[in-house]
């Protein structure tokens, strides 16, 4: 059966923590195209919020190969 997706962090390829990577494995879409939306959000409201939510983020969410220890 299939298994649910699950959220984290990715290792390989990430600029900072790996958030935005492991948001867009999520969602299947680019990398990129989510740290951009991230950077506009972040503009757009307060900035400390974004910063902040990403730090969360990054301390809340596992390592991709904790969740999948083949990877």
């Amino acid at each position: 059966m299939n298994e649910p997706k699950k959220l984290y962090r990715i290792e390989q390829g990430a600029k900072l923590f790996g958030v935005c990577g492991g948001i867009a494995e999520y969602f299947n879409i680019d990398a990129n195209l989510v740290r951009l939306i991230w950077v506009v959000l972040s503009l757009l409201t307060v900035v400390v919020t974004g910063v902040v939510l990403y730090l969360i983020a990054a301390l809340l969410l596992p390592k991709k190969s904790d969740v999948y220890p083949g990877y």
